[in-house]
């Protein structure tokens, strides 16, 4: 049984589960001959492929840690990046290396190796390769705080173990399932769960963009059953499958997350694939899983409801995390308190908040603490993650969601949070997509419409539906989005852009 497949150009590889267990042990091996120990840092620039998974189960069985950042962010950002990990070593393709050139901080890697080299299976295993321990360090992944300092996320084999067993429970993995499978977390659980990764035959850094007919050549060769993806994704495949021809009806269960995810996709999906179970997740990288949401699970009433002022159902947090909605207060730090401190400070039901969250597969802190400030606080020596959502419980316990605590709009027409005003918008077919801020004390929606510009009934529909809202002005423009999920809307950027 193949673990992973990919078929590049129409040409196929694949791995099965015993090839890439041999390949691991065999380049974790060579890693080590080379001088790579325990709990020191490798640095991978190899895309997502057959090939990046020997290398990165490699460098776990080395005891080592992989270390990944995305190369779009600019060489200040790599160079930034490098200079907090000191990286022993460097895995990647011929272009990856020439891009090593290009950063200052990463010519120093005193261990440098093709990804060819790496792949080859006759390096003999070593006995003497040390059995990692479940808190020693395995990933390592960047993101940027609110000052565009670089994070270090940094999760051991104990957490990536806990996170496997809440996306498997989350997102149903079985044994022997085909997914087709978008992002490179997905591919190790579906690795542990016995189940077969498809790789799309696409270009799918930039998921709003990619190009579909290489990947419906796939669902019509594998027919993989199950796909998890960004909202971005699956609007693409959604208008293929609406204009040309439909290749969703024959998957069974499609997840998708890492933005919001309106009623409007979901509805689409659920339409085209009607078999399917169409879910919506939420989570972020520092707890992925929190909880998730089926079309069907919305019902009429929710899926009503979802269109007034009261924001984006996310569901009920999943077993094994602990979710609450505190005073909103980000941007402050949290000074460490009881559990009586902490609980005279959260929302009670239908009020709204931050919402925070505590788990094993929740990320206790950053790398030497940088942004830890900022996400972090204790209750009792627990330490809990700020997301930086808004949002708050239902009577029934679900948890619906506001937008970004830093978005909010609170002037002296009163508090309004971003999806209170844009999950209406959305359900407006002619909106691509929309944003609400406030801007130079204006209260303004942003509208990026499906044509070129709105029709004057069009703008009228909007007036009406954002009475409300106080909304003072209505502009169309392109909007900025996020670079990883093309979904999520880049505020910072678009602030920018306004002047």
């Amino acid at each position: 049984m193949p673990a992973i497949i990919e078929s590049p150009g129409g040409k196929e590889y694949q791995i099965s589960f015993a090839e890439l267990d041999q390949l691991a042990a065999s380049f974790g091996s060579y890693l080590y001959r080379r001088g790579v120990r325990k709990e020191e840092n490798v640095l991978v620039f190899v895309p997502m492929s057959v090939a990046l998974y020997p290398i990165l189960l490699g460098i776990f069985r080395s005891g080592a840690t992989a270390v990944f950042m995305d190369p779009s962010a600019g060489l200040t950002h790599l160079n930034a990046c490098s200079r907090v990990c000191r990286p022993k070593a460097f895995v990647g393709s011929t272009k990856a290396h020439l891009l090593r050139f290009l950063c200052s901080e990463m010519r120093g890697i005193p261990i440098t190796i093709q990804t060819k080299r790496a792949l080859r299976c006759d390096h003999a295993i070593s006995d003497e390769l040390p059995d990692p321990a479940l808190d020693d360090s395995a990933l390592m992944t960047f993101t940027s705080g609110s000052t565009g300092q670089p994070k270090a996320a940094v999760r051991t084999h104990r957490f990536l173990l806990a996170q496997h067993r809440a996306l498997a429970d989350s997102i149903k993995l079985e044994p022997g399932e085909l997914d087709l499978t978008t992002l490179p977390i997905f591919v190790l659980a579906n690795l542990a769960s016995g189940v077969t990764s498809l790789l799309p035959n696409a270009n799918i850094s930039r998921p709003g963009t990619v190009k579909v007919e290489g990947i419906a050549a796939q669902i019509d060769r594998y027919h993989p059953t199950r796909t998890g993806a960004s909202p971005a994704f699956y609007t693409q495949l959604a208008e293929f499958s609406e204009t040309k021809r439909n290749i969703l009806s024959g998957f069974r269960k499609i997840y998708t997350g890492g933005a919001p995810v309106f009623r409007g996709l979901l509805g689409r999906l659920q339409s085209l694939a009607p078999d399917a179970e169409v879910t919506a997740v939420y989570g972020s990288t520092e707890a992925e899983p929190i909880a998730h949401v089926s079309y069907e699970e919305l019902g009429s009433s929710d899926r009503q409801r979802t269109g007034a002022n009261v924001g984006l159902l996310a569901g009920k947090p999943i077993p094994g995390i602990t979710c609450a909605v505190i005073a909103d207060s980000w941007g402050q730090p949290i000074d460490p308190m009881t559990q009586s401190e902490f609980s005279r400070i959260q929302c009670g039901a239908n009020q709204p908040g931050e919402i925070v969250v505590q788990g094993p597969h929740v990320l206790p802190g950053y790398l030497n603490g940088v942004g830890d400030q900022e996400t972090k606080f204790k209750v009792d020596e627990l330490v809990w993650h700020r997301t930086g959502d808004a949002g708050y419980f239902d009577n029934q316990k679900r948890l619906w969601l506001l937008g970004r605590c830093a978005a909010k709009v609170q002037d002296q027409r009163g508090l309004v949070y971003p999806f209170a005003v844009e999950c209406i918008i959305q359900d407006f077919k002619f909106v691509r997509r929309c944003a609400f801020l406030s801007h130079q004390g204006v209260r303004l929606l942003l509208v990026e419409p499906v044509k070129s510009r709105l029709s004057d009934q069009e703008k009228a529909q909007l007036s009406a539906a954002l009475e409300p809202f106080s909304i003072q002005e209505i502009r169309t423009m392109n909007l900025p989005v996020d670079r990883r999920h093309n979904a999520k809307i880049d505020y910072p950027r678009l602030r920018r852009m306004l002047g």
